[in-house]
């Protein structure tokens, strides 16, 4: 596969790559790779986007010759006509076209929730033959380069939405249990301690999490997914607050593991479990939690936007299989974060969806295409 340099030629090869003028940089620098498995279309990778390629035929026929440095060298090779001769090193019959498209990470959380880090690791048991054990379904960074699709931009993005932690050379999301065994240690701290959830001291909460039995490492992670940082202090000890949204979403993921319930049940759990200073509201849970009338009584359940698939056919096959008919303000949670190149939020939902409005004053409904 060649590049075409609009102002320079080419070299070697049956086909070419079309390239925008931005992307010399990159390829020049050797900034851009080809990722994908055996069994998948290859994906271009600059340091922070993806692009498919794609082979376009040409009914012309586009000679290859030597950069025009080697061609300016051959100025005094003519033929008898007195013209300019070059060698054509190929004749491409097409060329290949990048087109932006967006990262294929689904795979990513079936990758490391294959072995996420849980209590017995982090126990002091210094086995070998055990730890030997836990290093199956584990992937380092040049092992997750290799079975994404993603520059290691959005890659880097996407282990952040995981609240994913590199532990001895590996990335590891943490079990759910391990991880609420030190959220609920953290806020059982910040009231045994008389601490302001506006203003914790990270030396202060990572030492204590740790005479509690967490590594120094895990604390830090806690800290910075259910946390916002306040202020880095230059030679002094990070301060941190609670982040209001993360832990009501958190406290209330875990209260509907029990399954579906009216919503007065759930809001009174909820309520119980939210710590003192926070405020939580049912608009947090955008995304999280839908609404099912049943008679007299509303319950509600867990939906996560975050275990449906990133593609918009598969999202949209899933969010219609959960529901056949959607209003605009249910299913907006769902697909606000679906984003593909070229194409606006209006046209994934004319390309997937059947929008009806029995009266001007109607709210829309969206059912499938």
């Amino acid at each position: 596969m060649d590049i075409i340099d609009p102002q320079s030629g080419c070299s070697g090869g049956a086909e070419a790559v079309l390239v925008d003028e931005k992307f010399l940089p990159e390829i020049l620098h050797q900034r851009v790779t080809l990722r994908g498995q055996p069994d998948e279309d290859a994906v271009l990778c600059t340091v922070s986007k993806t692009y498919a390629v794609k082979f376009v035929g040409t009914s012309n026929s586009v000679f290859l010759i030597p950069p025009t440095d080697k061609v300016s060298n051959l100025c005094n090779n003519k033929d008898d006509n007195n013209m300019v001769v070059a060698s054509v090193i190929k004749v491409a019959p097409g060329c290949m076209e990048l087109v932006e498209v967006a990262p294929k990470l689904d795979k990513l959380k079936l990758l490391l929730s294959q072995n996420p880090y849980s209590f017995s690791e982090s126990s002091d048991m210094d086995i070998s033959e055990e730890r030997e054990k836990t290093r199956i379904g584990l992937y380092r960074w040049d092992d997750l380069v290799d079975r994404l699709q993603a520059s290691d931009k959005e890659l880097r993005m996407g282990l952040q939405s995981l609240s994913a932690i590199e532990i001895d050379g590996y990335w590891r999301i943490l079990d759910d249990k391990y991880m609420n065994a030190i959220l609920n240690m953290l806020l059982h701290n910040v009231i045994l301690n008389d601490w302001s959830i506006n203003a914790l001291n990270e030396d202060e909460v990572v030492g204590v999490l740790e005479t509690d039995g967490f590594p120094r490492n895990i604390a830090t992670h806690c800290l910075q997914v259910y946390c916002c940082k306040v202020d880095e202090g230059v030679g002094l000890s990070t301060t941190w607050k609670l982040d209001e949204r993360r832990i009501c979403v958190h406290l209330a993921r875990e209260i509907l593991k029990e399954g579906k319930m009216k919503i007065e049940i759930f809001m009174e759990k909820w309520m119980r479990r939210v710590p003192d200073g926070m405020h939580a509201s049912f608009d947090m849970l955008e995304g999280e939690v839908l609404k099912e009338k049943l008679g007299m009584d509303t319950w509600v359940y867990s939906f996560s936007v975050s275990s449906l698939p990133s593609t918009p056919a598969e999202r949209f096959s899933v969010l219609f299989q959960e529901r056949a008919k959607w209003e605009w303000k249910d299913l907006q949670p769902y697909v606000r974060d679906l984003k593909v190149p070229g194409l606006s939020s209006e046209g994934l939902l004319l390309k997937y969806t059947r929008r009806t409005q029995p009266t001007m004053d109607a709210e829309p409904i969206f059912s499938a295409r």
